[in-house]
């Protein structure tokens, strides 16, 4: 009686690890968390009940999340608190004029560090600065200038066919606006001090547009509108108040504002990363750029693999190229190789949707808005280099 009351114990515990692994299957992001025992002992379940194959599809999903680059990129998971008042409501129709240019004119200047004394040391973290670029595996493909490092089943012979072909994002001429910059997670902040120690109880969100992502797209905005090229810059927090479907809001936002205007060719989802080393320090990605410390950027790009409905991906991939073409030649060291991965973060609305990572929640905003204003110059050259072809 004994051994089948543990038998059928063991059974039940077979039952809730197969429950969670499913979860984990159908939600990869979660599997990041491996410092977890329970996110270890899921996955070994998952991995004893899948058919041959199974193992395999797990262990790639999995892996992708891990060999990005060293230190790995753990994505966000949940909605941690942010670290100001909340700001008032947006307005529900953001003007073309919202983009308050005013502020995006200045650099902000990082304020001095206070000493690590004033930190708890239960909560003293690590940062780490790394200029991250290509290795010498076959994941780079290389441009005229930059990378694209290649996170899919596709050979690189068959992505350099697909780069060979020729870009098809023309701006037209005429005043209607024509790229679209927002934030499905405009809450993403920045490490207030530029420092090798860090706080680690503090959450890097904010609500106050200038002090996070809001504000970096303020700055690619007013580059692009000095270059004669029409913007729309929406504000909208769609991770705010509530984090868990944000990218079902910024995809109605991205919708509205092209039913609006016909003539959004380019719509930039403008995000920070979050970098740690595996042992959890914090890592901040940065080039010196004419004498000045500068966050290095990374410009993601999905691929469908079949199942994602993006038909477009392939426009995608050679603006990702051509903007990182241009970026690497004014500003060397400026970027992070190309993303190319198998991702959908909307990239489905246009041919020419692209999720740009600004730096990391080790650097500061002052870093990363020199990188905004270096990027939307390299994003406007770009685009005007395809008018009137």
């Amino acid at each position: 009686m004994r051994r089948m009351e543990d038998f059928r114990r063991l059974l039940g515990l077979a039952a809730a690890f197969a429950v969670l692994a499913g979860s984990l299957a159908a939600f990869p992001v979660l599997s990041t968390a491996l410092g977890s025992f329970l996110g270890k002992a899921a996955a070994a379940s998952a991995m004893l009940q899948l058919p041959e194959g199974g193992i395999s599809y797990l262990r790639g999903r999995f892996a992708d999340q891990l060999v990005q680059d060293e230190p790995v990129s753990l994505p966000e998971v949940s909605a941690p608190p942010v670290s100001s008042v909340p700001a008032e409501e947006p307005p529900a129709e953001q003007s073309r004029t919202e983009s308050r240019p005013e502020m995006a004119a200045a650099i902000p200047q990082t304020p001095e560090s206070p000493s690590i004394e004033t930190i708890a040391p239960q909560n003293r973290g690590t940062i780490t600065e790394k200029m991250f670029s290509a290795d010498q595996s076959s994941l780079y493909i290389p441009l005229a200038a930059g990378y694209i490092k290649n996170s899919t089943n596709l050979s690189n012979q068959q992505v350099g066919a697909i780069l060979a072909q020729p870009l098809e994002l023309k701006l037209e001429s005429g005043s209607q606006p024509q790229v679209l910059i927002m934030h499905t997670h405009a809450t993403e902040s920045f490490e207030p001090f530029d420092r090798d120690f860090c706080d680690t109880s503090y959450t890097w969100r904010s609500t106050d547009n200038t002090q996070n992502v809001v504000y970096l797209g303020d700055i690619i905005t007013q580059q692009l509108e000095q270059a004669g090229i029409g913007v729309i810059h929406d504000s909208t927090q769609h991770d705010y108040p509530s984090y868990n479907g944000s990218y079902e809001r910024s995809a109605a936002t991205i919708r509205k504002w092209l039913d609006q205007y016909p003539s959004i060719k380019v719509v930039i989802d403008v995000h920070r990363d979050a970098v740690e080393s595996p042992a959890g320090n914090l890592i901040k990605p940065v080039a010196m750029i004419n004498g000045e410390k500068t966050a290095q950027v990374m410009i993601i790009c999905g691929c469908d693999d079949g199942t994602m409905n993006m038909p477009q991906w392939d426009r995608n991939l050679r603006w990702a190229a051509a903007l990182q073409t241009t970026a690497e030649t004014l500003y060397p060291g400026l970027t992070r190789p190309v993303f190319f991965c198998y991702r959908k973060y909307n990239m489905d609305l246009t041919g020419g949707s692209l999720l740009i990572e600004f730096g990391s929640h080790g650097n500061t905003l002052e870093e990363t808005a020199r990188a905004a204003q270096y990027m939307g110059r390299a994003m406007a050259e770009t685009l005007l280099s395809t008018a009137g072809e």
